[in-house]
């Protein structure tokens, strides 16, 4: 019997999860055996688990689980050093060149076991199964306002944190705007997920947008349009061959440009567009200053969709049931992709 194990996240500010009650019912109901630990932290309370007929664990006790389960965690694991011996479902970050990604092929290596990376769950046309994308960008916006707002007041970006809801959002970043004026948005990335989430935010808090895509990308730069905006929120995922949009020259170049939110967030990946800064900001501190007079800030908070939790979970679930339904035959489809994905890159170590 195929066994999905839902582990609990480990990391700080992390409360969502990947699968919901009402789809673990369906998985049950196929006949796949779920066991779902206890978690001090998410989002969705453990009744509706217990209620679906899944099993519960004791929390952070996936180690111990029985060695044919599939782990389903979303975020990284303890950097402990440990081998890895199961099959884990989660987003590795370990396939662009992320030192911490190879240290973690490194876990698999000496341990036998397999990632299943997330973000490289996609159908036959290479496009993914399910993506946190949309909440990504809708709440990359707002903690990218958020930081021109504070230094529209000479001062740097303060703590954020979760919100129940997103119209609690929207309240609260029409009271940090309160009594200023509008900044000019560029997105890059404009027609995905990603882009498509800021640029809701943006228009509900009447910030004017201008959407680039691939067509605008294309001859691949230098792109001066970027410097000409307040803020530049990035959406487009690093790759090999992505253009730069923003050179290490930008700091001290002349400029409008104030904010960047590098909602990827990809800054240690070989790929990265953006050659201002290289390394992720936090919920504690989520602006960088990477440049004074005139400032510029860069946000690249990794686990955006977390200040959404409830929401994002229940968007991300949905997406992703269909595929963990087939889970019964991991040779094939999303699955037998993202194995040879993981297969091509150990081999490498």
């Amino acid at each position: 019997m195929t066994h999905l194990w839902v582990r609990a996240e480990q990391r700080p500010n992390e409360e969502r999860v990947g699968l919901t009650p009402e789809g673990a019912a369906e998985l049950v109901r196929t006949g796949i055996r779920v066991t779902v630990e206890r978690s001090s932290v998410r989002a969705i309370p453990l009744e509706g688990y217990v209620d679906a007929g899944c099993e519960i664990a004791a929390e952070n006790s996936w180690p111990q689980a029985p060695a044919d389960a599939i782990i389903f965690g979303l975020k990284e694991l303890p950097e402990d050093g440990t081998p890895l011996t199961h099959r884990h479902i989660m987003f590795g970050h370990a396939y662009k060149g992320q030192p911490a990604g190879r240290v973690l092929l490194q876990r698999f290596k000496a341990g036998g076991g397999t990632l299943y990376d997330l973000e490289y769950l996609v159908d036959e046309t290479g496009r993914r199964v399910a993506a946190f994308g949309y909440w990504a960008g809708y709440a990359g916006a707002a903690v990218s306002l958020k930081c021109w707002a504070a230094q529209q007041r000479a001062g740097i970006a303060g703590p954020v944190h979760r919100v129940a809801s997103k119209e609690a959002l929207l309240q609260e970043l029409a009271a940090d705007l309160a009594g200023l004026g509008r900044p000019r948005a560029i997105i890059i990335g404009a027609l995905g997920r990603v882009g498509t989430g800021a640029a809701d935010l943006c228009d509900a808090m009447g910030v004017p947008v201008t959407k680039w895509d691939m067509a605008e990308t294309a001859h691949g730069g230098p792109f001066p349009e970027v410097l000409q905006h307040e803020i530049f929120l990035n959406c487009i995922l690093a790759r090999p061959g992505c253009p730069v949009f923003v050179p290490a020259s930008a700091k001290t170049a002349p400029r409008k440009l104030t904010v960047i939110g590098d909602i990827a967030c990809d800054p240690t990946s070989d790929f990265s567009p953006i050659k201002v800064y290289d390394r992720a900001t936090d919920w504690a501190a989520p602006a960088l200053r990477v440049h004074d007079a005139p400032p510029l800030d860069v946000m690249a908070i990794d686990n955006l969709p977390s200040l959404m939790p409830v929401e994002s979970s229940q968007d991300y679930a949905a997406q992703l049931l269909p595929s963990l339904l087939t889970l019964t035959d991991l040779d094939k489809g999303v699955w037998g992709r993202a194995k040879a994905e993981f297969d091509r890159h150990i081999a490498t170590i």
